[in-house]
């Protein structure tokens, strides 16, 4: 897949222009949901002989529309958006820095200047996409604006059960700490990518030691807790217990950002600034403030249990 990164106002003569199936929207995530888009538009592109992009924008729109918004974290950041649409099999993903220059076309320059322009023949997009300036283009009214040049799909909403499968429902269920239910939105567990630094190695003291997460990218957090994750490295894989948190047993202060911290079974090693992903699998508990040293030394050996049973019913 080739990743072509569009800045406004784009020169679409540099560009090698092909007839194009485009499919278009956010895509954070790249959920079941939006899977649906880019596999239509993937079929569409065979049924017609040419090739398949998507569309994507960086940063979110709402980091640059909204007044003093903050830095968004994301379900997948721009790298591992990229690497979920490769996998899908998609030709070309161009990716829109969003500004607020950007965010002033109209839906016709919209249109124009990022659809026709770059070869679309035709656009498959969900039903509730928006473009151009205050979102006043919508699915509705794209077929007015494609001046004769393309078609379009129009997806319906992809439901789990009768809930919408959206980034907004992930978002939800990683705050409340349901990392269970995840995959039946995302297609699979929540992951987050980093890389192992150094901590404060006070799991080593008491027999448990950790590897220090720190994510390379901005990815969205859970609820602070325990949960049973499967933790990856470039050439294994491995089970584990890790703690989400701000370690209130051992800190008077509360950090300004939680840590992520894998204990990792059956591993004896060093790891120190490898890039690893870790995938949470199960909810164990939530985060809590133990008496003593020896209480909260118990209470892990009773995380690792619940995670060995976890993972023991999951291989049956």
């Amino acid at each position: 897949m080739d990743t072509i990164y569009l800045h406004h106002p784009i020169e679409a003569n540099t560009l090698k222009i092909r007839p194009t199936v485009l499919a278009l929207g956010y895509f954070d995530g790249v959920h079941l949901g939006h899977q649906e888009v880019i596999n239509q538009a993937i079929k569409k592109a065979a049924e017609l002989g040419v090739q398949v992009a998507v569309m994507t924008f960086d940063p979110h729109p709402k980091e640059v529309l909204r007044k003093n918004a903050e830095p968004m974290r994301y379900i997948t950041p721009l790298p591992q958006k990229e690497k979920k649409i490769a996998e899908l099999n998609v030709d070309v993903l161009y990716v829109v820095n969003f500004t607020k220059e950007f965010a002033t076309l109209t839906p016709q320059q919209y249109v124009d200047q990022y659809i026709i322009a770059l070869g679309a023949v035709h656009v498959v997009a969900g039903f509730d996409f928006t473009y151009g300036a205050l979102g006043k283009g919508t699915m509705e009214t794209l077929m007015f604006h494609s001046r004769g040049e393309f078609e379009q799909t129009t997806v319906q909403k992809v439901e789990q059960g009768d809930v919408k499968i959206s980034s907004t429902k992930i978002r939800e269920l990683l705050e409340t700490g349901e990392v269970s239910t995840i995959p039946a939105y995302l297609g699979e567990h929540y992951a987050i990518f980093g890389k192992v630094v150094d901590g404060d190695k006070r799991g080593r003291t008491i027999g448990f030691p950790t590897a220090n997460v720190e994510p390379t990218d901005r990815a969205k957090l859970l609820k602070t807790g325990v949960y049973a994750v499967r933790f990856e490295t470039d050439n294994a894989s491995y089970k584990g217990v890790c703690n989400v948190g701000y370690k209130p047993t051992f800190n008077e202060l509360r950090p300004d950002i939680p840590t992520i911290e894998v204990h990792i079974f059956d591993f004896d090693g060093d790891l120190y600034g490898q890039e690893v992903t870790v995938y949470f699998e199960q909810t164990i508990r939530p985060e809590q403030k133990f008496s003593s040293k020896d209480e909260l030394i118990k209470q892990i050996h009773a995380d690792k249990q619940v995670a060995f049973a976890y993972f023991a019913e999951k291989s049956k």
